[in-house]
């Protein structure tokens, strides 16, 4: 007999622990905004309700991460906590060189630090904003060469991540010199957490090979990144997550990693690469700045943590969950007429704020009016992904983002699915009054980074 097909998504864990959260008034959290200078990266976590600002470390960890702690070494140098964490990343990545760092930005830095520099480019699908932020920071150029439908939310590609391999050609035959390596994001985050195909990073590796580059991974969702080609690609449909995961680190010279996302860490990440001489620049480097190199900023029982995670992420009971479960969330939305993109990408579900609050001008941050009005109406922070982040060009010159997205980021194996009914029907209730929403303005921001602590005000 076959098995049933039911509807319920179930979580396949049960609740070990529980977190105690504090419910507002509308008139309460009006006041948080107005302290926060309507900023939501500068709400205190307590003000709010289902925090969605971030995939990033907001995790739980697991039964057996927790007990992993207890094996944690502490010591300053040759830590066995860190021979651990290292194996672990080989089994899944097997990269010569695993330098642990504290989170993810510290790799970019260390690696664009040594390889970035005025007049170098770095071709990417797209960059995220610490990634972008750490490329400029050096003088270089970030370059982005997504396909064109990872720009349409409304195109329903499988893998809208995808490099576009003719304009990366193009640019390796016009500026190679220039390029000291190609990066691609798995998934791609800026663009709706969408996958990137095996068969196109095939296609860079080729590209890459042919023009003598190094292709590098911003890695963080790899397991993501690796269920939807086993759910969408052709003939990869039967293949273990873990060794397709291997496949896509085989065509790869190295790698970033935040491990606050997909290796279930609360903190940490890593740098990974086979070149000998660019990891000696790297780890002195690393000394200067995060700490010797079988610590690279983090705890020993930090590195335990992660070696677990790593094994609990490729699992296909829990992949199968977290997948499903953020379509429940983005199926509602569309259903009720919410403009998000399509399709649903893998850590979060993206609204189209330029879709759904058509009357404001990019210029004045609908997505930024969203985010705010979710948060008012009922408690839930998110994060603006558009002009906000990325409007800002390193000559000072403000243009429209690409898209003007708010992003419902899903924290890992935290929420619960009527939590999640609770979101529906905060954005539906927005959705019938979206016309009286303000744009808004920016009155005092940092030069790099500005979505992070900037001051904003209502046009009224």
């Amino acid at each position: 007999m076959d098995e049933p097909g039911f509807r319920t998504i179930f979580e396949p864990f049960r609740i070990h622990s529980v977190e105690p959260l504090r419910l507002t008034t509308r008139a309460e959290r009006r006041e948080h905004l107005r302290t926060a200078a309507y900023n939501l990266f500068q709400v205190r976590a307590e003000h709010v309700l289902v925090d969605l600002l971030t995939d990033s470390g907001t995790g739980a960890m697991s039964r057996d991460q927790w007990a992993a702690i207890q094996h944690g070494d502490e010591s300053y140098a040759g830590s066995p906590s860190y021979f651990v964490f290292a194996d672990a990343v080989r089994e899944l990545f097997p990269f010569e060189h695993v330098i642990p760092v504290h989170q993810g930005r510290a790799a970019e830095k260390i690696l664009f630090s040594v390889i970035g520099g005025p007049g170098r480019v770095v071709p990417n699908n797209t960059h995220f904003d610490t990634t972008r932020a750490n490329v400029e920071a050096t003088g270089a150029e970030a370059l982005d060469l997504v396909i064109p439908e990872g720009l349409d939310p409304t195109s329903d590609h499988p893998f809208k991540g995808n490099m576009d391999l003719a304009r990366l050609e193009e640019v390796l035959t016009t500026r190679g010199d220039d390029v000291p390596c190609v990066f691609v994001t798995i998934t791609n985050n800026s663009g709706g957490g969408q996958p990137v195909s095996l068969a196109n990073l095939r296609g860079v590796r080729e590209v890459c090979t042919r023009f003598g580059k190094p292709l590098y991974l911003d890695a963080c969702r790899f397991a993501e990144n690796a269920w939807f080609i086993r759910e969408r690609e052709e003939g990869q449909g039967d293949r273990d997550v873990a060794d397709i995961v291997r496949e896509i680190a085989a065509l790869a010279d190295g790698m970033t990693m935040s491990a606050k996302k997909d290796p279930m860490g609360n903190i940490g990440g890593w740098l990974a690469l086979d070149d000998d001489d660019l990891a000696t620049a790297c780890r002195n480097t690393l000394i200067l700045t995060e700490g010797f190199p079988t610590y690279g900023g983090l705890a020993g029982r930090d590195l335990e943590a992660l070696a677990q995670g790593l094994k609990e992420v490729v699992q296909h009971d829990y992949l199968r969950y977290r997948i499903r479960s953020t379509a429940y969330l983005g199926e509602a939305l569309r259903d009720r007429g919410i403009p998000v993109l399509s399709p649903i990408g893998g850590h979060a579900v993206y609204i189209d704020a330029r879709r759904l609050a058509p009357h404001l001008d990019p210029l004045e941050y609908p997505g930024q009016s969203v985010a705010v009005a979710l948060y008012e109406l009922g408690g839930i922070r998110s994060c603006e992904i558009g002009t906000v982040m990325f409007g800002r060009r390193p000559d000072g010159t403000e243009v429209p983002a690409a898209m003007d997205l708010v992003r419902l980021a899903i924290p890992r194996r935290t929420y619960t699915q009527s939590h999640v009914d609770y979101v529906i029907e905060v954005c539906e209730a927005l959705a019938e009054r979206v016309d009286s929403l303000p744009g808004y303005r920016i009155v005092d921001e940092p030069r790099a980074l500005r979505h992070f602590t900037a001051s904003f005000e209502p046009i009224t």
